[in-house]
């Protein structure tokens, strides 16, 4: 199964139906498999009184630290959402969305989306995981900030409201933007898979492809990485955004390792095949010897190519009976 990709959009429109559009027709070109966007209403997240996180503080030139002015600014309204859901049909890439209060479930389950992403920041939200669990739907459930025990928690709820296990992808993430490497702790990811006997993947906010493609190579089936049209764009995730280039050098980055990952069968390929004769050896003639004559290690020895008889059977050769003429360098 090919790796599912999730160019994460975010609140990267700016507020802007035309930016986010940019960003659709940036996915798509990209080749990922589904373009995702963030649902909430800024009065149902955050307090008014609720400061901007310091990552959020340093990409902002507003002067403004509440966090509902900045998500205000952000919101999607319903007609918006509509209209992208059309774009992304036309387009013919999935579109996904993040709901970050019930409102926003009950839209986006409303709008028949069947895949929901849960956010890390909602892993020990018990009424919303509820809600999620309740759906059936399939469920993508990252995992920034917490420990194995919170997974646990969050797994049994969604499991307990009717959501089966094998719904739901688990991804490991850092809630950092970025997340400097010695804090990715890619193994964790494995460790997520094997303690639930989960399907697994990541959720990127480092700068750069490599640890992506680091993680499709352990087993990781869903990709989830931020992008934007510019980084220099004002905004709290730009700055830890891959640009349509990078996108694109991702995608074709796991495209190649999911093929580069192959069977597990170890054989020789259908591209090495005809390398066999010239790169292996065989049993062969170091001098002229007549029928009659034994093969020994004065006359016999081990050249390329592999054609002949080969030098695995050497113990079977050694000592028997020429049966012909054989002329220097020609093949036993």
């Amino acid at each position: 199964m090919s790796v599912f990709i999730i160019a994460e959009a975010g609140v990267n429109h700016n507020g802007s139906v035309e930016l986010a559009k940019k960003l659709i027709d940036v996915a798509v070109d990209a080749g990922v498999d589904a373009v995702k966007f963030q649902t909430f209403k800024a009065s149902n997240l955050v307090s008014k009184n609720a400061q901007k996180a310091d990552y959020q503080k340093a990409n902002m030139h507003d002067n403004e630290d509440s966090q509902y002015a900045m998500l205000k600014k952000l919101e999607l309204d319903v007609d918006t959402h509509h209209e992208l859901i059309s774009y992304c049909q036309a387009k013919d890439i999935l579109f996904l969305s993040t709901p970050f209060d019930h409102d926003s479930i009950k839209l986006l389950d409303e709008l028949g989306l069947e895949i929901f992403k849960i956010p890390s920041g909602e892993i020990t939200n018990l009424p919303y995981l509820r809600e999620i669990g309740a759906l059936g739907k399939e469920i993508i459930l990252s995992t920034g900030m917490a420990d194995i025990g919170e997974i646990e928690d969050a797994l049994d709820i969604l499991t307990e409201e009717g959501t089966s296990k094998e719904k739901i992808t688990v991804l490991h993430a850092n809630t950092m933007y970025p997340t400097p490497m010695e804090d990715v702790n890619l193994r964790a990811m494995v460790t997520i898979g094997n303690t639930f006997d989960v399907a697994y993947g990541y959720s990127d906010h480092t700068l750069g492809i490599e640890v992506d493609i680091a993680a499709v190579a352990m087993g990781a089936t869903v990709i989830e990485k931020h992008f934007t049209l510019d980084k220099m764009m004002e905004g709290p995730d730009h700055k830890a955004s891959l640009e349509p280039e990078e996108l694109k050098a991702m995608v074709q980055g796991i495209r190649n390792i999911e093929k580069a990952l192959g069977s597990s069968v170890k054989k020789p390929s259908p591209s090495e095949k005809p390398n066999m004769a010239i790169g292996r050896k065989s049993i062969i003639a170091i001098e002229s010897i007549k029928v009659g004559e034994t093969f020994t290690v004065d006359n016999i020895s081990i050249k390329r190519p592999g054609t002949g008889i080969s030098p695995m059977r050497w113990d079977d050769v050694l000592g028997t009976i020429s049966t012909q003429n054989y002329n220097q360098d020609e093949l036993i």
